[in-house]
């Protein structure tokens, strides 16, 4: 059995295990390639044997990752229309994202 942990960012939340390598939103601060990230907010850890169970979080818990690509996602079109009275406006909006590996579980 493979050991797993549930952790929350950006308001969200990702079944990780080490090794993954997953995309998430974009954290706050000045981040650069290579650069290691530890999440603190750890909702769940399986190790196989035990499973643990925070309340929210589990404290002492902590799964850091490295930063391994910053990109943008697809373009969101949003478009507000009124029949008849020449309203029209188009927006796009595109959602920074992170992409990074798990190292590891604590």
């Amino acid at each position: 059995m493979n050991k797993f942990a549930v952790i929350q960012t950006g308001g969200k939340q990702y079944k990780v295990s080490e090794g993954d390598l997953i995309s998430v939103e974009k954290i706050k601060g000045e981040y650069k390639l290579g650069d290691k990230i530890s999440f603190d907010k750890v909702l769940l850890i399986d190790d196989g044997k035990e499973i643990k169970i925070g309340d929210p979080y589990i404290k002492g818990a902590q799964t850091d990752a490295i930063l391994e690509k910053e990109g943008k996602g697809k373009k969101v079109v949003v478009i507000k229309y009124k029949a008849k009275s020449r309203y029209f406006k188009k927006r796009g909006h595109r959602q920074p994202y992170f992409k990074i590996r798990i190292k590891s579980i604590k």
